[in-house]
C-alpha cells in the first residue's frame, strides 16, 4: 500500500477487463461516501452514511450495502480511500489524499479547468484545476466552523430547527440578517440581537448561508467555472443560488454533488 501519493488523472480503463468494480471511500468527520464503479467509470451503486465512532464499521456497512445492490456474486478488484478517516478502510489498496480525489471527480464531470468549492461538515475546500485536470493549488479551511456544514448545525440548534428546514426557510426569505462570516460564537450572539428585534427566522437561516457564501469568497479567488460540492451543496440547494449571487455568474452542482471525492477515489483505483 502506498503512502497518499498523488498520481495524475487518470485518462480511461488502464486495459480492465469490461466487468471490473472498483470502489472508492471517502471517510469525512460527519459524513462516509462509497461508489462502486466500472472499468469505463460508469457509477453502479452509491452508499452515504453518517461517520460516527466507529470509522471502519461504517465504510464496511456502506460497502456490504452497495453490494447488496449488485448482481450476486460482484467482488471490489480494487478500492482507493480518501478524506479524513481513510487509514481506517482496512480493506483499502491504497490511501489518497481528499483534494486529489476531489479534484479528480469534479473533472471527470465537468471535463474543463474549474475552481471547486467543498463545503463539508467540518471544513471547506477551494481546489483549483487546470484544463488538463491537474490540481494547480488549493486553500483549505480547518480551523473554524464559520462556512461548513457546521455552522449551519449551530445555527439550527439555536433557532430549534431541523436541519432539514434551513434550506426551504432560506429560499422564502425576502432579505438577509447580517451574520458573522468569520466566528460561529459572534453570529450566534448576532442571532440573539436580531430576535430580540424580531427579525424573521427565515431572513436569520439566509444570513448564514450568505455568511457561508462570504466566508468561502474570502478564502480563495473564485476563477472561472465555479463548480460546487459536498454535503451542503447536497442538501441545501439555496447555497448555490446565493454564491450565484454573490458571484454574478453561473456556479454548477453536479450529479451527487457529495461523492464527488468518492469517486476521484474510484476513478483513481483503475491506474
Amino acid at each position: 500500500m502506498s503512502q497518499d501519493h498523488e498520481p495524475s488523472a487518470p485518462a480511461g480503463s488502464s486495459g480492465l477487463e469490461p466487468g471490473t468494480l472498483l470502489c472508492g471511500v471517502d471517510i469525512g468527520a460527519s459524513a462516509t461516501k462509497l461508489v462502486v464503479i466500472d472499468a469505463a467509470g460508469g457509477l453502479l451503486a452509491k452508499m452515504v452514511r453518517p461517520s460516527g465512532a466507529d470509522y471502519a464499521g461504517t465504510a464496511r456497512a456502506c460497502l456490504d450495502e452497495a453490494l447488496s445492490r449488485l448482481p450476486q456474486g460482484s467482488r471490489i478488484a480494487r478500492t482507493v480511500a480518501t478524506g479524513h478517516g481513510r487509514r481506517n478502510v482496512a480493506w483499502a489498496d491504497d490511501f489518497l489524499t481528499e483534494i486529489h480525489c476531489h479534484a479528480i471527480g469534479c473533472y471527470h464531470l465537468v471535463r474543463r479547468a474549474c475552481t471547486i468549492v467543498d463545503i463539508g461538515g467540518q471544513d471547506n475546500k477551494v481546489i483549483h484545476v487546470d484544463t488538463d485536470g491537474k490540481r494547480t493549488s488549493f486553500k483549505m479551511n480547518r480551523k473554524c466552523a464559520a462556512g461548513t456544514g457546521a455552522f449551519l448545525e449551530e445555527i439550527a440548534v439555536r433557532l430549534n430547527l431541523p436541519m432539514g428546514e434551513l434550506d426551504g426557510l432560506a429560499a422564502s426569505a425576502t432579505a438577509a440578517a447580517q451574520l458573522s462570516s468569520f466566528c460561529t460564537v459572534f453570529a450566534k450572539t448576532e442571532i440573539l440581537t436580531h430576535l430580540r428585534m424580531g427579525a424573521a427566522v427565515e431572513s436569520i437561516v439566509r444570513g448564514a448561508f450568505l455568511s457561508m457564501a462570504t466566508r468561502v469568497v474570502e478564502m480563495d479567488p473564485l476563477d472561472g467555472l465555479v463548480v460546487l460540492t459536498g454535503g451542503v451543496a447536497e442538501h441545501n440547494p439555496v447555497f448555490a443560488t446565493i454564491l450565484r449571487e454573490k458571484l454574478g455568474r453561473e456556479v454548477i452542482v453536479p450529479p451527487d454533488p457529495q461523492h464527488t471525492g468518492a469517486l476521484g477515489a474510484a476513478l483513481l483505483a483503475r491506474t
